[in-house]
């Protein structure tokens, strides 16, 4: 069997995730992660995330560490620090999130959902302002209309937080 054709697989379990419960979920996805090598990174994430899906962020948080420890792919990679930090905020570790995010380069296409989990952990961090700062800030450029008011908005929150 490939790796595409478990990568096939695991995204059907995900899929299907809103019919599971979370039982059945983590299950269906141990098992796939158990076909997989002890040191696949692929599999640690799938682990890791599945885990994150079901509120086991404790354990979810050690098998991303794992799962980026054994080198994931540029694209998970990603994913994963998006997902790690949002487990991390969960944790009430937040200048670990918070620094995590910061390794993600502010443009690449996961920018705003990785804005998103940085805005929830700077108001999780009693730092809302910031946060309602780089949560407008990543909204702005996705208006029809008012973009220019918006970032200059966000600026002000972000500068005004300092």
């Amino acid at each position: 069997m490939t790796t595409d054709d478990w990568a096939a697989r695991v995204a059907a379990v995900w899929d299907s995730a809103e019919e599971q419960g979370d039982d059945v979920l983590l299950e269906r996805i141990d098992a796939l992660v158990a076909e997989r090598p002890a040191d696949d990174p692929e599999a640690a994430y799938e682990a890791a995330s599945v885990r994150d899906a079901v509120g086991m962020e404790a354990d979810a948080a050690i098998r991303y560490r794992h799962a980026l420890d054994l080198g994931l792919g540029e694209h998970r990679r990603r994913q994963a620090f998006i997902q790690y930090a949002s487990t991390l905020r969960n944790l009430g570790r937040f200048d670990e999130a918070l620094a995590l995010l910061d390794r993600l380069e502010p443009d690449g296409e996961l920018a705003d959902a990785a804005s998103a989990v940085r805005a929830l952990v700077l108001v999780s961090a009693g730092r809302p302002v910031e946060g309602a700062g780089v949560a407008i800030a990543a909204l702005a450029p996705h208006l029809r209309l008012y973009q220019r008011s918006m970032a200059d908005y966000a600026r002000e929150l972000l500068e005004g937080s300092e």
